[in-house]
């Protein structure tokens, strides 16, 4: 029986290739089929190798942003290692641009335009009748004479003529990993950067057999299920039932959705507030508070709403809140991104993504690169590089700043240092604040080196000391209550002055001490490796733990420090049962 292999390389080794598990289980009657996963990260010759053992006769590669460009070099190699076997290609990569892609890569046999669960299995039956020059819609290729033969874009209009995609068999080697679902194809939104906006309508899978394949992951533990689905709450009579069937479980599985976050009314915001902490997390598309940008874009955002809806559900504690903003769409200069910036950091979700436009093929975005003089990369990513309004310089810029905002906000890093600053010395002002850290990063040339963790705060340290009139001491105080609040308190940066040097005979004392079970009941003294490990004793001379955002007081403090599972408590020690005499 002939072989046929699908191939993707993902973009972390920790994701799962849902297209080719689909493609798969569409074609498995049709003859041996068989995935690989590779990643970007994988050197090429290794890349070609593990291909190569697979000795597929015919060989498809699911084709997206983040790794064409490795695939075409892998294309190129792959007649030398199997010249017999026959190449497609498929994805939104090679479903635009077609003809242009043939033309560079003439080894490629097909291209599947669009959606391929369908058509697949006919061009597989169609390639192993050994019939040449198919004339199966949603299929292009290049005839004998060079001429480009377009079978047009392809979709699958009803999505339970669709298989599920994952099998029990390899559910316990992907369990740590995470597993992409969708339960709707198609965005009922159009705007012009993204490219759901090539394709009109939704599409849904019924409600029932969504319910059934969540059962299947969490019934095999799963760690997280990320939905693909562009706008999950697009249609409430859809996603309600299978929010109020997420929230009724017990289990380890996380749900992670892309939302609409101002179409939520307050009956969803209820289910919301009943989930289980952790079960779900939401990643919502803001990319501009400038109602020019956003109508250039045909994207519709009810501000008000966005943010009486997010700062609700924060308050919920029980969901990590992923917001997104776009550097570089129409209208934006640097003046009205920091205005975006500002206005989006105060809602101070978990995560504030910054990402640069691309142009994506397909994307109605192409029309407008012209009327914004926009120029970007000729190869994928695509991402812009300048436009009327940022110039090149600006996005390099602005690159770095999003480095430098990546490693202290995104990580979730020194956040109350750095919220302090911002309200007592920038006003408020997020954006000049880390505009600052920006430009110091230049300076200092960190933008071209790695950085560890103990590292940045040292980084941070210098800065604040530098740029800010505050005493040491208090940016000292700081650091240390963000370093034990935070990567589970493991992380002891030498450059502050911790406790432990200073007072490490009445700490000790303290740990053989009755005091001890007045904040911690069932304790009781084994290894001074157990106590580093779940607990510490820090003093403070500034009530770092209850600050204002403008102000800290000046007042000698005890933390007791609680390390459990990752998760950090921390109590007031009183200052007479550490037995201090120089406080």
């Amino acid at each position: 029986m002939k072989k046929v292999v699908w191939v993707t390389l993902n973009a972390k080794y920790m994701h799962t290739s849902l297209a080719l598990r689909y493609l798969r289980e569409a074609c498995k009657g049709i003859c041996h089929t068989d995935i690989l996963e590779l990643t970007i990260n994988n050197s090429l010759q290794d890349m070609l190798g593990q291909i190569y053992e697979t000795h597929p006769d015919i060989i498809g590669f699911a084709c997206y942003i983040w790794n064409i460009e490795q695939i075409k070099q892998i294309l190129h190699l792959l007649p030398k290692a199997l010249p017999y076997t026959k190449m497609i290609c498929g994805g939104p990569e090679v479903s635009y641009g077609t003809e242009d892609f043939l033309r560079e890569c003439p080894m490629v046999d097909y291209v599947v335009r669009g959606e391929g669960e369908i058509v697949l299995p006919q061009l597989l039956l169609y390639m192993l009748r050994g019939a040449e020059n198919c004339g199966i819609p949603g299929i292009a290729f290049l005839k004998e004479n060079g001429e480009f033969y377009d079978g047009g874009l392809t979709a699958v209009n009803v999505l339970q003529e669709l298989p599920f995609a994952y099998r029990a068999e390899e559910i316990e080697s992907l369990r740590e990993h995470i597993l992409y679902y969708e339960t709707s194809r198609g965005c009922p939104f159009s705007c012009a950067y993204c490219l759901s906006c090539a394709s009109s309508g939704v599409r849904y899978l019924p409600v029932e057999r969504v319910l059934r394949e969540l059962d299947f992951f969490i019934q095999h533990r799963v760690r997280q299920v990320k939905f693909v689905d562009r706008t999950f709450n697009a249609n409430k009579i859809h996603f309600l039932p299978i929010l109020k069937f997420i929230a009724g479980q017990k289990c380890r599985t996380n749900f992670h959705f892309e939302m609409a976050i101002d179409y939520l009314d307050d009956e969803v915001l209820d289910v919301l507030q009943r989930m289980p902490k952790g079960r779900v997390q939401l990643e919502i598309g803001i990319q501009s508070t400038n109602l020019l940008t956003l109508q250039k874009v045909s994207r519709i955002n009810h501000w008000d709403k966005i943010a009486a809806n997010i700062h609700k559900i924060l308050s919920f504690n029980n969901m990590h809140v992923h917001v997104d903003i776009i550097i570089g769409l129409p209208e934006e200069d640097l003046h009205s991104f920091s205005h975006s910036f500002n206005e989006i950091y105060a809602l101070h979700a978990d995560m504030l993504q910054l990402g640069f436009l691309k142009f994506l093929k397909g994307a109605r975005m192409m029309r407008l690169a012209a009327e914004g003089t926009y120029a970007y990369m000729d190869m994928a990513p695509y991402t812009v590089l300048s436009n009327r309004w940022l110039s090149y310089g600006e996005i390099y810029w602005l690159q770095g700043f999003e480095s430098v905002f990546a490693y202290y906000y995104n990580a979730g890093r020194c956040r109350k240092t750095t919220e302090y600053f911002i309200c007592a010395f920038e006003h408020k002002d997020a954006f000049s604040f880390y505009r600052k850290l920006t430009d110091y990063w230049r300076i200092h040339k960190y933008h071209s080196i790695a950085h560890t963790t103990k590292a940045l705060y040292g980084h941070l340290l210098d800065f604040c000391q530098t740029m800010y009139n505050v005493p040491t001491e208090l940016v000292d105080s700081l650091l240390r209550f963000d370093a034990l609040t935070t990567d589970g308190g493991r992380i002891r940066p030498e450059v502050l002055q911790w406790s432990q040097e200073k007072y490490k005979k009445e700490i000790h004392f303290f740990w053989h001490n009755d005091e001890v079970k007045k904040y911690i009941p069932d304790y009781s003294f084994t290894n001074w490796r157990d106590v580093h490990q779940n607990y510490c004793v820090e003093i403070f001379p500034f009530s770092v733990e209850s600050c204002a955002h403008t102000s800290v007081m000046r007042k000698t403090t005890a933390l007791l420090f609680v390390f459990c599972q990752g998760s950090v408590s921390y109590k007031d020690l009183a200052l007479e049962d550490l037995d201090i005499q120089d406080f």
